[in-house]
């Protein structure tokens, strides 16, 4: 059974930090390409944005615009853990956080332009950026 469960959410203040963690278990990590989503949206007009996507044979990141010199993706593959660790935090990066795994790494491609999806996913945490 795959398993993704993310942990490091929580509440902070704007300029704050936060790391957030993925474990994942079921699968073969280091073979997998893997990403953070947030949730964008209100009531049934609600999406994931990518925010930050690591393919599994590059070591090239890729990052919305919106987070670009503010995140940091990075995976541990002896730890099956793939982390994000979020810096000079806004308001608006405000939502609920949600890692991803997927094998193929033309699907992978494709979602991270907003076409299909990531095969496996957790189950999300919260981040809040306040004032």
């Amino acid at each position: 059974q795959v398993q993704l469960v993310e942990t490091g959410g929580g509440s902070v203040q704007t300029g704050g930090s936060l790391r957030l963690s993925c474990v994942v278990s079921g699968l073969s990590f280091s073979d997998y390409s893997v990403a953070w989503f947030r949730q964008v949206g209100v009531g049934l007009r609600t999406e994931r944005e990518p925010v930050a996507v690591l393919y599994h044979d590059s070591s090239y990141p890729n990052y919305a615009d919106s987070v670009k010199g503010r995140f940091t993706i990075s995976r541990d593959n002896s730890k099956n853990t793939l982390y994000l660790e979020m810096n000079d935090l806004k308001s608006e990066d405000t939502s609920t956080y949600f890692c991803a795994a997927e094998r193929d790494r033309m699907v992978a491609i494709q979602a991270w332009h907003g076409i299909g999806s990531f095969g496996y996913w957790g189950q999300g945490t919260q981040v809040t950026v306040s004032p």
